[in-house]
């Protein structure tokens, strides 16, 4: 059981740190700006990407939220991870970064796992 939250933990870290946090701190950088100008949404979406990423993330960090709560936040992310891969992949053709996408959403898929494993075991 401790292994099991370890590797709940870890994962559901990772995916608050870089879906939650990062891009609450980076959001209005012209860097972030660019990119979502580059795969052809307008400004506003990038702010209600960040806005419901960050809510998803605490939903999935804060252990006082209801487990049908972190189910939809779960879902959440799944399609904006395949949303990005779709995106990138569109607009620049496949290469390397098209998959970073893809690789996130394992992690998230970890952290899933583990989340009803844990839940089993209670």
């Amino acid at each position: 059981m401790k292994k099991d939250k370890i590797i709940y933990w870890i994962s559901t870290g990772f995916i608050f740190l870089f879906e939650g946090l990062m891009p609450a701190l980076t959001s209005q950088t012209q860097m972030a700006k660019d990119g979502i100008a580059h795969l052809g949404y307008q400004p506003y979406f990038g702010v209600m990407l960040v806005i419901f990423k960050v809510l998803g993330a605490l939903a999935l960090i804060l252990p006082q939220v209801p487990a049908k709560i972190k189910e939809w936040a779960y879902a959440g992310f799944a399609f904006v991870f395949v949303a990005a891969f779709v995106g990138h992949v569109s607009v620049d053709g496949l290469n390397p970064m098209s998959f970073f996408p893809l690789v996130i959403f394992g992690i998230m898929i970890v952290s899933y796992i583990y989340f009803h494993k844990l839940k089993k075991q209670n």
